[in-house]
């Protein structure tokens, strides 16, 4: 199926729109918008930013990203893996430091996105994606032990000296906020999912946590003020752009483009299993870049697709992206009509929100697939990665895990196997092929793998002998890719022989691979007439030369 244009997605996926259909996408708008509204509001929090940052970033996300989405079913906004990333920039350079980042990795992935350069994305090995997720779910976790204890901690550039933080003690925790944290997690684990997707359980901890304070007047952290607006006072205009220290920006940008393109298509190839329709990923990209190039100027952090989110939109009988557009109408009303209630919502619960959605961020199913079949590449992948999430920064843990399993892969698919035997006239008398003299001088050598750079050791060590060869025939069927390294190491074994007088002769040739050889010039060398469908047919014309071997 071809590539369909953003135009082209909009007319199907809006023919036979109607009354019933527009219900259909109304129902499950303001049902994602209720599952969305305490999400936006942590993840605001979470991310060093405000609460307010959060809902502007999903309002945002929700009409501009939803609008020029590659799929009619994606839903945008603040996410869990992002606001680990972010809380880490705002540390080192402030706020400015999340629209700066922002703003560039807006433009990276508008970039992928027109270039297509979507599918280089799913490069990416799966244990590197799920170890640097656990990796940020536990930043996330950790992130939050301050708002669930009470108590402010001192900051550090690394989770896991953050956490190793809580043993040394010098802090006293407030039991109210423990409590307020508890009930929130409660609510979360024990509700029933039945009941959660007609009412989110995230939405009634926080409504139920909120109640509690407001009514024991206990002293907790409350968000605080929330402006009725999506221009929040704190936003990036051109004047506060530092263009002389962008550099500085490249790595946490290049960091935040990764994470929202894997998490955008990661959602879409989750939503595409459940729905049919499939997204086009290099329009996704585009639109999660315009879409991040405008947030920072709203005062918004990062966005990308959402996966619960987007689940719960088609669970709910969403139709079209104006479930997208619905949610965002739904949350942006919230600011001006919950603004009182919204106010006084506890940090703690927000945290307790947070640490159940760290728990519930890990991919379970994938890891004990790998742990239980005992994949040792992929759990030292996994491991490695995780590690390097929580001690590292978080470009440099996508790097290492990324570069740990590419090593292994090539380690295992460098294994050429070379098996040369000499022609057994015996044998091939025994398949109808009747040879005139015994032509032991003729070896043929069987290749099965890709013959490139990792394998040229294997290569050349495998033809190191070549006494009483006279000709020597590579059976290339079994071999798929061949590489410049590849065409060197037979250019030299042809020049090898042919300087002892020798023949050498190739067979079964897959097309990809004869097209390179012909570029680099080694079926000119070898000879065209050197080149056959099959060995016996190579023996047979081998058996009519001259041989030194057989006193010819």
């Amino acid at each position: 199926m071809g590539k369909k244009t953003y135009f082209q997605m909009l007319r199907e996926e809006f023919r036979g729109y109607n009354r019933s259909k527009l219900q259909q996408d109304l129902l499950a708008g303001l049902t994602v918008a209720a599952v969305a509204l305490p999400l936006a509001l942590a993840f605001g929090v979470a991310s060093g930013a405000s609460a307010a940052a959060g809902l502007v970033t999903a309002v945002i996300g929700g009409f501009v990203i939803g609008l020029l989405s590659g799929a009619p079913y994606q839903i945008s906004g603040p996410t869990g893996a992002m606001s680990a990333v972010l809380i880490v920039l705002v540390q080192r350079y402030g706020l400015e430091g999340i629209w700066i980042a922002g703003l560039l990795s807006g433009i990276f992935l508008l970039i992928i996105g027109l270039l297509r350069l979507g599918r280089f994305i799913a490069f990416i090995p799966s244990p590197v994606i799920t170890g640097f997720t656990s990796g940020i779910a536990l930043i996330i976790f950790i992130g939050q032990i301050d708002n669930f204890l009470g108590v402010k901690t001192e900051a550090t550039e690394a989770a896991v000296f953050k956490f190793l933080g809580y043993f040394k003690g010098g802090f006293v925790p407030d039991w109210h906020t423990i409590l307020i944290g508890l009930s929130v997690i409660l609510i979360m684990v024990f509700w029933p999912k039945k009941w959660n997707a007609r009412f989110p359980a995230s939405l009634l901890g926080i409504i139920a946590a909120t109640a509690l304070n407001g009514l024991l007047h206990w002293p907790t952290a409350v968000i605080g003020s929330i402006p009725k607006t999506i221009f929040l006072a704190e936003r990036l205009n051109f004047a506060q752009i530092p263009w002389q220290s962008l550099p500085e920006f490249l790595a946490p940008a290049l960091t935040i483009t990764a994470l929202g393109a894997v998490e955008s298509l990661l959602c879409g190839a989750v939503a595409s299993n459940m729905t049919g329709i499939r997204m086009q990923a290099n329009q996704e990209l585009v639109a999660q870049g315009i879409g991040n190039i405008l947030i920072p100027f709203f005062g918004g952090v990062p966005a990308t697709a959402a996966i619960a989110r987007t689940s719960v939109s088609i669970k709910s009988g969403g139709q079209t992206r104006m479930v997208s557009i619905i949610h965002a109408v739904g949350l942006l009303l919230s600011m001006f009509l919950l603004t009182p209630v919204m106010q006084q919502i506890p940090l703690a619960a927000l945290a307790g929100v947070l640490m159940v959605t760290a728990w519930r961020m890990n991919e379970w199913p994938g890891i004990r697939f790998i742990f239980n079949k005992h994949f040792k590449t992929d759990m030292i992948a996994f491991g490695i990665t995780m590690v390097a999430t929580i001690t590292l920064d978080l470009t440099q843990a996508i790097l290492i895990g990324s570069l740990l399993v590419g090593a292994m892969f090539l380690n295992k698919i460098a294994s050429l196997e070379i098996n040369i035997q000499e022609v057994d006239p015996d044998k091939l008398n025994e398949r109808g092929i009747a040879m005139k003299k015994d032509c032991r001088h003729i070896r043929v050598a069987y290749l099965t793998g890709p013959i490139f750079f990792a394998a040229s050791s294997i290569f050349n060590e495998a033809f190191a002998d070549l006494s009483q060869t006279h000709t020597l025939i590579l059976s290339m069927r079994a071999v798929p890719l061949l590489d410049t390294s590849g065409l060197e190491v037979i250019q030299r074994l042809y020049e090898r022989i042919k300087h002892r007088g020798g023949t050498l002769m190739v067979t079964g040739v897959h097309e990809s691979v004869r097209k390179m050889m012909e570029r680099g010039g080694l079926v000119e060398s070898i000879g065209n007439e050197n080149f056959f469908w099959s060995s016996d047919q190579a023996i047979v014309e081998a058996e009519n030369q001259s041989c030194p071997y057989c006193g010819d």
